[in-house]
């Protein structure tokens, strides 16, 4: 299964819909994503399935850099603490 990438431009949110099982060879294209955001940007992760480790350190510093993680499942949050505590 491949990624999908939707990105909605609101007047002061961009909101960016992921959806798919995440690796680390996407991390190219959802740092495209972001880079071009003239707003605040939200990640919506509902449609998400699976994730690496690098994905997971990648959301780390979205969410450490103001990026709001939307639907964020709790297996990913759980690892996304476990990784905080390891860099510390």
């Amino acid at each position: 299964m491949t990624i999908r990438i939707e990105k909605e431009i609101q007047k002061l949110k961009t909101k960016i819909r992921l959806s798919g099982r995440l690796q680390s060879k996407h991390l190219g294209a959802l740092k495209t994503q972001l880079e071009g955001a003239q707003s605040r940007i939200a990640l919506d992760l509902n449609g998400v399935t699976l994730v690496d480790v690098e994905i997971v350190r990648f959301l780390n510093d979205c969410e450490k850099n103001g990026v709001e993680l939307l639907h964020c499942w709790p297996y990913i949050q759980e690892w996304m603490s476990r990784e905080k505590g390891r860099e510390e």
